[in-house]
């Protein structure tokens, strides 16, 4: 089983030494840098950046800069979605938000989290998704898997 594998399957993986999921961490923080550069008139390539990052989108999204995650392929938005600025996701594991989700600033979803035991620490782990629906996030909200 791959660590990818693992990840998905939400059971201890190895991110920091496994050539595919640096690889698609690369890749997706080149698309948050291209993303995070743009003019921010620029809802078109916005919009190109955004649709080609996530697994799934609404029609009808905004996306406000800067904007991270870890891999992209996890996210899944719904119809109306709106996201203000400095938004982290931690997409190890599927994070879905709903249609009429509106995120506030400074707002991080975190899906991997460690171990308490040291040798254990090594390896992440992803266990839950996220579901937010016709749903407001306070700001500087702190979503994250408890251990």
């Amino acid at each position: 089983m791959s660590e990818k594998d693992k990840m998905l399957a939400g059971i201890l993986y190895d991110a920091n030494n496994d050539k595919e999921l640096i690889k698609d961490r690369c890749k997706a923080k080149d698309i948050c840098f291209e993303y995070n550069n743009l003019k921010p008139s620029d809802y078109e390539n916005k919009d190109i950046l955004i649709k080609k990052l996530f697994a799934k989108t609404g029609k009808q999204i905004i996306v406000e800069q800067n904007f991270w995650c870890d891999y992209g392929y996890n996210i899944f938005v719904g119809e109306n979605f709106y996201m203000n600025h400095n938004c982290i996701i931690l997409d190890g594991a599927k994070v879905e938000f709903g249609d009429n989700v509106f995120i506030a600033p400074n707002c991080g979803f975190y899906t991997a989290g460690h171990p308490l035991d040291y040798e254990k620490s090594k390896k992440k782990c992803t266990r839950f998704k996220t579901t937010n629906k016709k749903r407001t996030n306070p700001n500087s909200f702190k979503l994250c898997k408890n251990w």
